[in-house]
């Protein structure tokens, strides 16, 4: 039976984000295969690579904690520590702390390579009805995009980039120390070229040798039906370009829901108030509300009492990812007593509260209304 990640990175169920990455950089530092050479400290390794690579993306996370290993299937990092280049930031975790021994070569090679670009994030603000049944909205971004002067080279067109002669193209250098316990090897970046392995002399002026420019570009996404508070989308390669004609990152969009003056929501339901007359109550009705679909007939059966919910099925959210299923519309019922009323209506009230054989006390004819809703 597989292990539990948490347990495997010694941090509890509710460990926030930062929490799992601190216990994750310890335990790596500690059984990383170039720094710890006894037997079983690959595969705790592993281990620890597999549970952290889950346990640090929102989605694999929620999907683990739902539905255990089954839900995130057991291909995705088995391969080991040898498939970090594929897993985008793990390489800046080991460059951190690996940078003096030899577990930074393969690394430190990666970086003279094509390498992905960052995800961004981008918080948008919906109306109601708009998260109720989504649509299409256009946005502006500022990421970074492939310099169309150099294309990404950050050469100056008509030149190319020469190999570093500090390193040789490596993009690191090695360096033996004798000390009384042996030799040593100490492995780091090249000074001269930063780790690419490569030195432009003739910079692109367009973007001052980067290969990279910030721009602002101008995309129309799709907002599923049913959204709601915290919603991501994920807009797949419109991050920052890769350096060195690298992939690159995705765009994630959080969708926040302005409140609605007249509307509430509960999960797929939609929930509202409406007031009506003590006469309405007690005869019944039939009332135009309003809804996200616009106006609906509501029948106010008679007596009804304060406080009573009366169903719209059919009416509330669509269900995110089967729109077709939808929630409810909830109308909770508020019943109006007038504060004054004219002589002709209190003679009217009187005579029905002889009729209904009901004492009118020092509270006046109001005592009625508080027999007719209970009070």
């Amino acid at each position: 039976m597989a292990r539990d990640y948490y347990e495997i990175l010694g941090v509890s169920r509710d460990s926030d984000k930062e929490e799992i990455k601190r216990a994750y950089r310890r335990l790596a530092r500690k059984y990383h295969p170039d720094v710890n050479k006894e037997d079983g400290a690959e595969e705790r390794f592993k281990e620890i690579n597999r549970a952290y690579e889950i346990l640090s993306e929102p989605e694999t996370r929620a999907r683990y904690d739902r539905f255990g290993e089954a839900g995130v299937g057991s291909g995705v990092g088995a391969g080991g520590f040898q498939d970090f280049g594929d897993m985008g930031g793990f390489a800046d975790i080991f460059e951190s702390f690996f940078s003096g021994f030899g577990g930074a070569t393969g690394q430190t090679r990666r970086r003279s390579g094509p390498a992905r670009g960052d995800d961004l994030r981008l918080d948008l603000k919906l109306d109601f009805r708009e998260a109720v049944f989504g649509g299409e909205r256009e946005i502006r971004i500022n990421h970074l995009e492939t310099c169309a002067t150099c294309t990404g080279t950050g050469a100056k067109p008509g030149t190319r980039p020469r190999t570093c002669s500090t390193c040789n193209g490596a993009g690191q250098v090695r360096r033996a120390t004798r000390t009384p316990f042996g030799s040593f090897t100490q492995v780091s970046v090249c000074p001269t070229c930063n780790g690419t392995g490569q030195v432009i002399e003739d910079k692109c002026e367009s973007c001052s040798g980067n290969g990279q420019r910030q721009e602002t570009k101008k995309l129309k996404i799709n907002i599923p039906a049913g959204v709601d508070n915290g919603t991501r989308l994920r807009v797949s390669g419109e991050g920052d370009a890769g350096q060195r004609n690298g992939p690159p990152g995705d765009l994630y969009v959080y969708l926040f829901v302005n409140e609605d003056p007249e509307f509430r929501r509960e999960g797929i339901n939609v929930l509202s108030d409406l007031k009506i007359s003590y006469l309405q109550a007690i005869l019944g009705c039939r009332l135009e509300v309003n809804t996200v679909d616009g106006p609906q007939e509501l029948v106010i059966p008679a007596g009804t009492q304060p406080g009573k919910v009366l169903t719209l099925e059919g009416k509330g959210v669509p269900k995110l990812g089967n729109p077709v299923s939808r929630g409810d519309h909830l109308i909770t019922i508020e019943v109006e007593i007038p504060t004054r009323i004219s002589t002709e209506e209190r003679e009217l009230l009187e005579k029905l509260a002889k009729l209904r054989g009901d004492r009118i006390g020092k509270g006046g004819i109001e005592g009625i209304f508080g027999k007719m809703f209970g009070g």
